[in-house]
């Protein structure tokens, strides 16, 4: 969901409110053998846990990928498409440490929950014109468990672990209960690391449920994402051109990412570039003279940022990596919420935002979903361990050859379709439209900006393309770009897996497509602050799609503390 929020750590949701008891192990679970070799258990999950529709199956479960290494899923069949012709898309949300039911039940899944903890549907699910496999990854994230273990989460989210016949402190009860063991040696400490449990974890999924895998693949992320996707695909292709026995080949058609985190020179510097100059297109300034002066200072000053994040590329040592992305957080990034007060995700709100709602996490900790769903531990958004691992390593303030892997996967054939909401601050559209610019694949120099066309008949955005490559800037729209602008992204979601042009969806891109977007070199559309918030809005707000702004509270008797995004 994010990237850098704290030194050594990366939060996708500070601390939330958690209802939390002790987990059962399921023992209703179906094993299959995957491919590769890769156990799976599973079960169908019931109608009304999420998905309303008593015709369409979902299924949830867990691919074995090492030994004290499960990865959870949540499938759901295609709602207005014969899921046994449909294509299978995966959705996986960033952090790293930010768990795939941010996506799921935030953005577009089948479903989501309201203040009361009643589901409700989505009609704007990518289920609707896809099969939908919501992973949550490294291990240990999400539903994803390394060893079950008694504990409770500390004031950073952390879990502490109990000792025989040892206690959850009283300013813990609401958070004692089943997590993961947070043995860093149990997951990953970088993109490139866990790329290869992402490929044993789609492996297992389409042996297990060959039935849902025939008919292409199709990667979607956000955030990090921007690491997780690139890297992760370019394996998935190495491991395609291994004919390695017992292994499917993945025929990986699309690559979608929104406001990813792909190269940190490029998109730490896109923070000055929003904030200051040329500055972002709600007409806010969040800067004084003397702050702009110390953003660019701490941005370009010698030994500082940008020569840290050299130092990083040219050595590769961990602790230089580590210390420059501490630093360039610390100096650069943070000053924005230390002299804003505005949420990172969405710069039109004050902090704490309601938006988007974060009811589910409640909703999946209580025992009837925990049961349902064949957990093995109770929820959290984000995996505080996790989040450390990648920091000991500097992963964040490396690139990782993103960017060379995203113009390998445009040269394989691959619709790779960047797109960033505009109010976003923490993955700005700025410095993902930078990124664009440096794929710079063939034709993007006479590529421009047109406004992107949307059955509703309202310009929710602009994209420009060139053949199967393409960057698509939504209008009124945060971080999670589905929540605020849903009718918008399931329609870009279905012309990218179909090959068809952003902007319109009516031209189909061939192998040898010469076409692109004939339009102005930037994009200038300027929303104003008419939607922008000056005072602090009620934990009851709902979020109204159609006027980009706050709507009529929701309806409920009394609410519980909401502890962050």
């Amino acid at each position: 969901m994010t990237r850098n929020l704290l030194p050594l750590a990366v939060l996708g949701a500070s601390l939330q409110h958690v209802v939390a008891q002790f987990v059962p192990a399921p023992e209703d679970l179906i094993t299959k053998m995957g491919f590769a070799g890769i156990p799976v258990r599973y079960k169908e999950v019931p109608t009304g846990i999420c998905e309303l529709d008593p015709s369409v199956k979902s299924y949830s479960g867990y691919a074995d990928v090492d030994k004290d290494q499960h990865i959870f899923f949540w499938f759901f069949e295609a709602r207005n498409v014969d899921p046994l012709t449909a294509p299978l898309t995966v959705w996986m949300n960033g952090g790293p440490g930010s768990s795939s039911e941010i996506g799921l039940f935030q953005e577009l899944g089948p479903c989501g929950v309201d203040i009361n903890g009643n589901v409700y549907n989505n009609p704007y699910s990518w289920s609707t014109v896809s099969n939908m496999l919501f992973v949550d990854q490294p291990t240990m994230v999400g539903f994803s468990y390394s060893v079950p273990v008694p504990g409770y989460l500390d004031e950073s989210g952390d879990v502490v672990v109990l000792n025989e016949g040892e206690s959850c402190p009283e300013n813990a009860t609401d958070t004692c209960g089943t997590w993961s063991l947070p043995d860093l040696t149990l997951t990953q400490n970088s993109t490139t690391n866990a790329a290869p449990n992402f490929w044993k974890t789609i492996q297992g999924f389409m042996g297990a449920f060959p039935q849902y895998s025939r008919n292409g693949f199709h990667y979607t992320s956000e955030s990090y994402g921007g690491h997780y996707g690139p890297v992760y695909n370019a394996y998935i292709e190495e491991q395609n051109a291994k004919d390695i026995p017992g292994a499917a080949k993945i025929s990986l058609e699309t690559v979608l990412i929104g406001n990813g985190w792909f190269d940190p020179m490029i998109q730490y510097a896109a923070y000055y570039n929003f904030t200051v100059f040329p500055g972002n297109t709600y007409d806010y300034t969040f800067f004084d003279e003397s702050k702009a002066d110390e953003i660019f200072d701490a941005m370009y000053g010698v030994g500082n940022c940008t020569d840290q994040l050299a130092q990083c590329k040219a050595t590769g040592d961990n602790q230089i990596c580590s210390d420059a992305d501490n630093f360039c957080f610390e100096f650069v990034e943070y000053l924005y919420d230390e002299v804003s007060g505005r949420d990172e995700y969405d710069m039109r709100e004050l902090t704490p935002d309601p938006f988007p709602y974060e009811f589910y996490v409640n909703y999946l900790n209580t025992p009837k979903v925990l049961a349902a769903i064949g957990a093995f531990t109770n929820f959290s958004e984000f995996n505080g361990a996790v989040g450390t691992d990648f920091g000991l390593t500097g992963d964040d303030a490396r690139d990782s050859g993103t960017i060379e892997d995203l113009k390998t996967l445009v040269a394989d054939g691959v619709t790779v379709a960047l797109y960033a909401g505009d109010a976003d601050y923490i993955c700005n559209w700025l410095g993902v439209e930078a990124v664009a610019e440096e794929v710079a694949v063939s034709g993007w120099d006479k590529a421009g900006y047109v406004n992107m066309s949307t059955s509703d008949g309202i310009v929710h955005g602009q994209s420009k393309q060139s053949a199967k490559f393409s960057f698509t800037r939504i209008y009124e729209a945060g971080h999670e770009v589905p929540f605020y602008q849903p009718l918008a992204a399931l329609e870009m979601f279905e012309r990218a897996i179909k090959g068809l042009d952003i902007a319109t969806g009516t031209v189909k891109m061939g192998p040898k497509s010469c076409f692109h977007t004939k339009g102005t070199p930037k994009s200038t559309f300027r929303e104003g602050n008419s939607t922008v918030q000056f005072e602090v809005l009620p934990p009851n707000s709902t979020y109204n799609t159609a006027t980009n702004s706050p709507g009529a509270p929701w309806k409920a008797k009394s609410l519980r503390r909401r502890f962050g995004h």
